[in-house]
């Protein structure tokens, strides 16, 4: 198996709605971005699959290593010898993809958030700053476009916050700013043990109303010129966005279940933003 082949079947295994927008993508920045999204997924599982936070922190270290590796030039790993074709035509650099290896060490430090000004700054680590390598791949002539990408990945990280409540708080993290579950009357019990209430779907809709204005002021960002050469995010943002439509529809029911899209409507959305974009 080469890397690319790796990283393919990673990309595609996951399931993810990301996997959707780069189906369009021409062939050099269809292997950038789908090692991108491998390069993620392995330092992300290395928290999620891994319940010793010592055997965590040692191999989280060694990508710090390995991406090292990547830009001196000996990588060893599949996914970071996919990545070592990108670097010779697009500009991701170090400091960005090890920002995003500490912002999943984050998860080893931090399982709650006083308020959203903390929660920001994971956010931007492991989401904003995916954003911005994203947006290089796909190109840019205003550098107006990397606001619109630093926000986009912002809506997505909120989204994936307000789909996961139950399920990461069955894992011992919340992400749920502390100040505003105070402010809603909502217990750390009550996600743990799947309590519905009026002040919970209060408090996640407020959540939705905060990623869809992110959403709306990332678009707001994106100049007219770049419209087309970021079509790929456009497409993530259409099937997120659809995504969180749903479970507000759906009365916010994201404790005891996990809202996703059927792969045929998220197929149907991606060739319709593609076109109309």
């Amino acid at each position: 198996m080469t890397p690319d082949q790796y990283c393919q079947e990673r990309a595609a295994q996951s399931g993810s709605s990301f996997y959707y927008s780069f189906l369009f993508l021409e062939p050099p920045r269809r292997q950038a971005i789908t090692a991108l999204y491998a390069f993620c997924r392995e330092v992300d599982d290395v928290v999620d699959e891994c319940p010793d936070a010592l055997l965590a922190r040692t191999k989280l270290a060694w990508w710090r290593g390995e991406t090292s590796a990547l830009f001196e030039g000996h990588p060893t790993h599949p996914v970071t010898q996919a990545l070592a074709t990108s670097l010779k035509t697009f500009s991701l650099p170090r400091e960005q993809l090890l920002e995003i290896i500490d912002g999943m060490e984050m998860d080893l430090d931090n399982t709650r958030y006083a308020d959203f000004k903390a929660l920001h700054l994971y956010c931007y680590r492991v989401a904003s700053v995916v954003g911005l390598l994203a947006a290089e791949i796909f190109g840019y002539t205003d550098r107006m476009t990397l606001k619109y990408a630093h926000d986009l990945g912002l809506a997505f990280q909120l989204t994936n916050i307000i789909r996961d409540v139950g399920e990461d708080a069955r894992r011992g993290r919340i992400y749920l700013p502390q100040d505003e579950l105070l402010r809603f009357g909502v217990g750390e019990s009550d996600l743990i043990e799947a309590r519905y209430s009026d002040n919970f779907r209060q408090l996640m809709e407020f959540q939705a109303e905060r990623a869809k204005a992110t959403y709306q002021q990332a678009f707001a960002q994106l100049p007219a010129a770049d419209r087309k050469a970021q079509r790929a995010g456009l497409i993530m943002a259409a099937i997120y966005r659809a995504t969180l439509d749903e479970i507000v529809r759906d009365g916010c029911r994201v404790l005891d279940r996990r809202t996703s899209l059927p792969p045929l409507r998220k197929l149907w959305l991606a060739g319709k933003t593609w076109l109309t974009a």
